[in-house]
């Protein structure tokens, strides 16, 4: 599962990447973490509130960092 960070090195972007690292290895579920900071790239994916999160292409989460449950049920529907 490919998993994209997007932000600009915030403190909420770096907790994002922690909890969902936390999240993956605790349910034992393998991703490939990125952390996207280019402006420009992160615009192409239309988010306009940082941090967001990308899932295997596809925005599923954008503004403040997301909880424990949401992160658990991505894993789980990927």
């Amino acid at each position: 599962m490919e998993i994209k960070v997007l932000g600009t090195g915030c403190a909420n972007c770096k907790n994002t990447i922690a909890l969902i690292d936390q999240v993956a290895k605790a349910k034992g579920v393998p991703v490939t973490l990125e952390k996207v900071e280019d402006l420009k790239d992160i615009m192409s994916y239309g988010v306009m509130s940082t941090p967001g999160v990308v899932i295997n292409g596809k925005v599923v989460h954008a503004g403040g960092v997301p909880s424990r449950d949401k992160i658990e049920q991505w894993l789980s529907a990927a």
